[in-house]
């Protein structure tokens, strides 16, 4: 039986919540001229070398309902190879096999990353046109993360946005002095064991998977 679905805060906030472009510029100021031009549609030197420092990048997609997700991927620095001045091509290593990333782009066409550099606070956002590709010749110059990989998602670059490094101040993301202790949050193997609601699953088995999936990560 299908639990019922009650109201969230959401429902209740939405009623009353903007609508319109004209509205939500009234909350703000106008960006600066800057914020404004250093939007590109290529790459320049320098983001290149931001891209080469990276071994995070988070992937946007949507697929054709609309329906939004996040997704990281990572490798050592450089994973992420630049074709071009307008061409990224990202390894997609193994992980949980859903594809969500992959077929929302299949679905829709495209993309969104934020580049991420550990210790670091500057960022780097490329939003374009995205396909998944399975080329040979690409695949076998994608071997950063171990191997070539089955696919990899395609970037067209149409804008290039380095970000300052408010956001990531602001979280004490690089400050382990602001970090909170190991015991303020689940252990990953409870989150999931809460998630996945299987009886007679217990957190040594879930443990004992993701030392597994690690171990194995390459295959």
């Amino acid at each position: 039986m299908t639990p019922a679905v009650t109201a969230s805060a959401f429902d209740s906030l939405r009623l009353d919540a903007v609508t319109d472009q004209e509205a939500l510029r009234q909350a703000y100021a106008l960006p600066s001229d800057a914020a404004v031009r250093k939007q590109m549609i290529e790459l320049t030197a320098q983001t290149r070398q931001l891209i080469a420092c990276s071994s995070l990048v988070l992937v946007a997609s949507v697929d054709a309902a609309g329906n939004c997700d996040v997704s990281p991927r990572g490798g050592p620095a450089g994973f992420v190879a630049v074709l071009d001045d307008r061409t990224l091509a990202i390894p997609d290593a193994t992980g949980n096999k859903r594809l969500d990333t992959l077929q929302n782009v299949l679905a829709t066409g495209r993309a969104g990353l934020l580049f991420i550099i550990p210790g670091r606070t500057t960022t780097l956002r490329v939003n374009g046109r995205a396909c998944v590709s399975t080329r040979p010749d690409l695949l076998s110059q994608l071997t950063a993360v171990g191997k070539p990989p089955a696919s990899a998602l395609v970037v067209g670059i149409e804008e290039a946005y380095p970000h300052c490094p408010k956001a990531l101040l602001r979280g004490g993301v690089w400050k382990p002095e602001q970090w909170l202790p190991a015991d303020a949050q689940p252990t990953s193997a409870e989150v999931t064991l809460a998630q996945l609601r299987m009886p007679g699953l217990t957190i040594a088995d879930i443990e004992q998977n993701e030392a597994d999936a690690l171990k194995y990560r390459y295959e």
